[in-house]
């Protein structure tokens, strides 16, 4: 099932913001514009993919060795949590919290994700 627009938009909004910071050279705001990315597109396989592509390209950047390390494993792990359709909603996807831990939703992120479920 497709991204529903809403959703969609929003996604997109938070890689563009990432790609602002990254092009400005202001590594900690892109990745935290990443993981919002990151709970917002999670249920999608491709969008999934490219939040923690650019998550690695931004610790590569950083020369944040265990981030680009984590990334690397979630990178090898996220076709397996679809596959088996066992994703830790609301995870921001950084090598800084379990690849496997659920977290809570920020309310804003909360709203949208709710939106794509109906």
């Amino acid at each position: 099932m497709p991204m529903n627009a809403v959703l969609k938009d929003a996604y997109q909004r938070e890689l563009e913001s990432a790609r602002l910071a990254w092009n400005h050279k202001v590594l900690v705001s892109a990745f935290a514009h990443l993981e919002r990315a990151h709970v917002l597109g999670q249920r999608y396989f491709l969008p999934h993919m490219q939040v923690h592509l650019w998550m690695l390209r931004v610790g590569w950047a950083r020369r944040d060795w265990r981030e680009v390390a984590g990334q690397l494993v979630r990178l090898l792990l996220t076709p397996l949590g679809h596959l088996t359709r066992r994703l830790p909603l609301g995870n921001t996807g950084g090598a800084n919290v379990s690849a496997f831990q659920p977290m809570p939703i920020a309310p804003d992120l909360d709203a949208l994700l709710k939106l794509d479920e109906q």
